[in-house]
């Protein structure tokens, strides 16, 4: 470790605020999960929706530390909303004004990450340049020279592999001593707000002065450049694209099942218990259906949203995110999209939710908000049962009706990338942010720093977006549950005649499922929801649906996969009935209007089937769109321009099939 004495010392206290700045890729919060461990949060920053990780730490150093791992910038006055952070925190402005810097660098590129330390030291704050990813600098023959290092800059100079927690207690020691001592400020570093150019030249001439590199590619930038050949190629790195984000894919389905197979049936009994202990009556039904069902509605996403960001730290970790962003750049580019993107929006496939919290993988606030507005037009799994059900409906043929469901991830992409064009050019004017991308080196995972972040992520979805989309399930619980209707007498006559067969358990069992169906559709038909749904059926006529298929939409707000229990209730079928088998369909193809005529004729089919790919029906989502932008207006604007189009494109099919004697 090389040191000398401190610029400006900041005031002796008990507590200590730090602020880890760095370029992106330098393994700054792989320093700041070694530092802190779990005793960090994810929050946004006051006043913005930049997430930004607090932490403490107390290991090595005689005072408490309060750690802030700012965000990855190159630059502290390039106008972006996460160099304003920067600037604000190491000025000492704002409540999360820091008292020292940790610059963190990343040694084997450490021209480029002078500029931005050249920048933090002529603001004369106490600060520690942390040189990290010192292995992968000797093992490309970089060779740097800490103390003349240190002697240049006026600061301390502590090598570190982060990753191996190698050099954690010489940085901590470095802290503490800097924070108790001062010097003369130093004339040789750049002036406050120096121009770029005159930063890079100072760069330069310090990396000429204290390090060596060797006058040939080392054998591990041989290989590095041979790899990236591949994995950046227009056609191949495409395909090796492909290739692991149907891994992911894959994985967020198949790991993710089993958690939240468990989940479901740990609520299942849960409401099972307490529906026998709780007296019947609407406390019973509140407890078990609005906010046990409302809790498991939320718990059961955790499995995945863990999932997705512990993989997206590992791939990010290993080097290859940076690439998969360079390659998609050049097609996202054209629709007003950045390459950091195709995360959301392929995540997005599984769950809207975690595709837009993992939208925080943007760096550019214009280009994050775009790429959340229209994360909900990917077809998530939520919608397959709708589309299995509707696409049997439409087609006998299973081949068609597989073209036809495989069309259906194929409109809402497409509408998806249009919109976002189309926002490019009015609601979110500009272009897509140019990339400044470095690719990193290729490096062996940090697997804690994985679980770490997937477990800070998956706390700040419940403590946020957990209980607003439980309050919401609360909310369509009740609208569907209440007011509360008379028993058809129909149902009376067949439990009376069901309590008369006891020698006939089977056929007294089969009745009394029958009076339950009548009182189900009974219940859903008067409930608010119903109502509702009676009273706007004049608004979705046009799209060939009557109140039954309102009904349908208005309670599938809840949650997409409802619309097919809804459909079945009021059909005739079991409350419970989410599968959709053989029977289910048979049974919903035969629905009628009031006139007796067939509900699902092929044009209303379709018409509906283009509604469901194209409407925002999750107000779960609608709720974390309001937390991630920090403002209502864009999940208005989500759900207003989502509905209008799949209203205008729903009418436009069921009116154009018609026009061609499609019944």
């Amino acid at each position: 470790m090389a040191m000398t004495a401190t610029l400006v010392a900041p005031r002796a206290a008990a507590h200590l605020r730090l602020a880890l700045v760095g370029n992106p890729n330098t393994g700054k919060t792989t320093l700041f999960n070694a530092l802190c461990g779990i005793r960090a949060k994810t929050s946004n920053y006051p006043g913005t929706t930049t997430a930004i990780r607090v932490g403490s730490s107390g290991a090595g150093t005689g005072r408490a530390l309060d750690i802030v791992d700012l965000p990855g910038v190159y630059d502290l006055h390039a106008g972006i909303a996460e160099s304003r952070i920067a600037a604000d925190v190491l000025k000492g402005r704002g409540t999360l004004g820091a008292d020292f810097v940790v610059i963190v660098a990343d040694a084997a590129n450490l021209t480029r990450n002078l500029v931005l330390a050249g920048e933090v030291l002529a603001e004369r704050r106490a600060a520690v340049l942390a040189l990290n990813m010192m292995d992968i600098a000797r093992s490309r023959g970089i060779d740097i020279d800490c103390h003349a290092l240190s002697r240049r800059l006026r600061c301390p100079v502590v090598p570190l592999v982060a990753r191996r927690g190698e050099g954690l207690d010489s940085l901590l020691r470095a802290i503490e001593l800097s924070a108790i001592s001062a010097s003369e400020p130093p004339t040789d570093l750049p002036a406050p707000g120096a121009s770029l150019e005159t930063l890079t030249a100072w760069a330069e001439d310090v990396t000429a002065e204290t390090s060596t590199s060797p006058i040939e590619l080392s054998a591990a930038d041989v290989l590095t450049e041979r790899v990236d050949r591949y994995l950046t190629h227009p056609v191949y790195g495409m395909g090796a694209f492909t290739g692991v984000m149907c891994l992911l894919f894959l994985a967020l389905f198949t790991f993710a099942a089993i958690p939240m197979d468990l989940i479901e049936a740990l609520f299942g009994r849960l409401g099972s218990g307490l529906t026998a202990v709780l007296p019947s009556g609407p406390v019973r039904d509140l407890v078990t259906q609005g906010i046990v069902g409302g809790l498991s509605g939320t718990i059961v996403f955790l499995p995945q949203i863990c999932l997705l960001f512990f993989l997206i730290s590992v791939l990010e970790d290993t080097g290859y995110l940076a690439r998969a962003a360079f390659v998609m750049d050049g097609m996202l580019s054209r629709f007003g999209l950045p390459g950091q993107a195709f995360v959301p929006l392929l995540t997005a496939h599984a769950c809207a939710i975690p595709g837009i919290m993992s939208a925080r993988l943007i760096p550019n606030r214009r280009d994050r908000l775009a790429t959340i507005l229209v994360a909900p037009f990917m077809s998530c799994s939520a919608r397959l049962p709708v589309y299995v059900l509707l696409t049997s409906l439409l087609f006998a043929d299973p081949v068609l009706a597989g073209l036809a469901f495989a069309g259906c991830y194929l409109l809402g992409a497409t509408a998806g990338l249009l919109t976002a064009s189309l926002f490019g050019r009015t609601a979110l004017k500009g272009r897509a942010r140019p990339m400044i991308l470095e690719l990193p080196p290729y490096r062996v995972p940090s697997f804690r720093n994985a679980v770490l972040t997937a477990k800070d992520q998956g706390i700040a979805f419940l403590r946020t977006a957990g209980s607003i989309i439980m309050a919401i399930c609360i909310v369509m619980w009740w609208l569907s549950a209440y007011p509360k209707t008379a028993v058809p007498a129909g149902a009376h006559s067949l439990r009376a005649e069901a309590a008369q067969l006891a020698d006939a358990p089977e056929r007294a069992a089969a009745l009394r499922v029958r009076a339950d169906v009548l009182q189900s559709k009974a219940e859903q038909a008067g409930s608010f929801a119903g109502r509702f749904g009676h009273f706007v059926e004049p608004v979705f006529r046009p799209l060939g649906f009557d109140w039954q298929l309102t009904v349908g939409v208005v309670t599938s707000f809840l949650a997409r996969e409802v619309f097919v229990s809804t459909m079945s209730v009021l059909e005739g079928g079991a409350a419970g009935d989410t599968d959709v088998d053989e029977g289910v369909v048979a049974r919903i193809r035969g629905m009628t209007r009031a006139d007796g005529s067939a509900l699902f004729t092929p044009a209303t089919a379709a018409a509906a089937l283009v509604f469901f790919v194209l409407a925002m029906q999750c107000l779960p989502t609608l709720a974390v769109t309001r937390k991630e932008t920090g403002s209502i207006k864009y999940a208005g604007l989500q759900l207003g321009y989502m509905s209008g189009l799949a209203y205008v494109a729903a009418f436009a099919v069921h009116q154009g099939l018609h026009m061609v004697g499609v019944p």
